[in-house]
């Protein structure tokens, strides 16, 4: 997928699609056949815009975006690109058109990945009697508002209930409704559910080209069990601030936020690999369990983890760093 410096052409009447058409190289300055203007070299100290593909997972042109600096604008860059709300987009995959929630977009994206974005599709509300306490269900969110189901665990309440899908987002509990609220407050309310009654669900499917439609899938593991995109770097996203270009983790980062991701699905309920690294990030330079646990509250103190979790958390990172895992 072609990255690098975007064409800018002075002539205003082309057309300035960005769906993918024919086009210069980097550089162009127009011309016929024989044209012997040379390439115009870069200005000074310019940074090169990173250029991504795009297309909507149930079929569409390739478009292309730029200028993005968190979910939220690379959503509205793409709605842009195919002329659809931004709210129709539920969650975006890398280098895949299908569900697969290993290949899901979170905050980091490779230098050369392609991006595939689910739209909203078919509604539908759903009762489920809550004979146990586990619900057997990972739930995620994709950083603009929408939770979604990311795992259905086999053999449990959810997964006897065929309606319901990996990567059906969850638009209200009982009629109260959660567009907004982030996967780990979503997590709890269905956690907090009494046992032993029946709840409503409202939940949105994605669009399915008609090739895709397929047997249900559960999902999978987080996509940091491999390297995270193909590029050589990634493009972290970011809540506030601009986006970094970072090289790819080492392989102890990689091993301890796939642990602690496992922890967060074993504790909480969902799976965030940007919250694991972030953990991660905060305990790997730390001595002991105790300055650990003082930084953490400080960087995630409204999450109110417990001291158990706190602890096992710390296990991973070290066990990474020692290569244990």
């Amino acid at each position: 997928m072609p990255l690098g410096l975007k064409n800018r052409r002075k002539n205003k009447s082309r057309d300035s699609s960005t769906l993918v058409e024919n086009e210069g190289g980097p550089g162009w300055r127009g011309g016929g056949a024989g044209s012997k203007l040379a390439p115009l070299p870069p200005p000074p100290h310019a940074r090169p815009k990173l250029v991504f593909h795009t297309q909507l997972a149930h079929g569409s042109p390739t478009g292309r975006i730029e200028g993005f600096s968190n979910v939220r604008e690379l959503y509205s860059k793409i709605a842009e690109v195919f002329d659809i709300p931004a709210s129709e987009i539920l969650f975006c995959t890398l280098n895949t058109h299908r569900i697969d929630m290993e290949k899901l977009l979170g905050g980091q994206i490779g230098l050369e990945d392609f991006i595939f974005a689910h739209t909203k599709g078919l509604k539908k509300e759903v009762d489920v009697f809550k004979a146990e306490e586990a619900l057997g269900l990972t739930i995620t969110d994709n950083g603009a508002g929408f939770a979604f189901i990311k795992r259905i665990k086999e053999g449990s309440i959810i997964d006897q209930v065929r309606l319901i899908l990996v990567g059906d987002h969850i638009e209200s509990i009982n009629g109260h409704g959660v567009v907004g609220c982030r996967h780990y407050e979503v997590a709890k309310m269905l956690k907090e559910l009494p046992k032993g009654q029946t709840f409503t669900l409202k939940l949105v499917e994605t669009t399915k080209a008609f090739e895709a439609i397929e047997s249900r899938s559960r999902g999978g593991k987080s996509g940091v069990d491999g390297k995270i995109g193909t590029g050589r770097g990634t493009l972290r996203l970011r809540s506030k601030g601009p986006a970094t270009v970072e090289q790819l983790p080492t392989e102890f980062e990689e091993k301890a936020i796939s642990k602690v991701d496992d922890l967060l699905e074993s504790y909480m309920g969902i799976r965030d690999t940007e919250l694991a690294a972030t953990m991660v990030e905060v305990g790997k330079d730390k001595k002991n369990p105790d300055e650990f646990a003082v930084a953490l509250d400080e960087a995630l103190g409204d999450f109110a983890f417990p001291d158990e979790f706190v602890f096992d958390i710390w296990g991973a990172i070290g066990d990474a760093k020692k290569g244990r895992l």
